[in-house]
C-alpha cells in the first residue's frame, strides 16, 4: 500500500496567507465578558396597590 503526501505549506505561504486574511476580513470584535452582560438594579419596595389580587378582575376586564 502507499500513502499519499500533501506537499505541506511553507512558513512563508501560511504568513501570506494569515496576511491577506487579515487584510480582507480585519480583526475579531473584543470579547464581551459574562460580567459585563449581566444588568444590576436596585431592589424596588413592594407595592400593595399593585400587587393585590382582586378575584373579580376578570369580570371587569373581559364582561364589562
Amino acid at each position: 500500500m502507499t500513502q499519499r503526501t500533501e506537499p505541506r505549506e511553507s512558513t512563508q505561504d501560511t504568513a501570506e496567507a494569515a496576511v491577506a486574511r487579515r487584510s480582507r476580513f480585519g480583526t475579531l470584535p473584543e470579547r464581551i465578558r459574562p460580567q459585563d452582560m449581566v444588568e444590576t438594579r436596585p431592589a424596588t419596595t413592594p407595592d400593595p396597590a399593585r400587587d393585590t389580587y382582586n378575584p373579580d378582575e376578570w369580570l371587569i376586564r373581559y364582561c364589562g
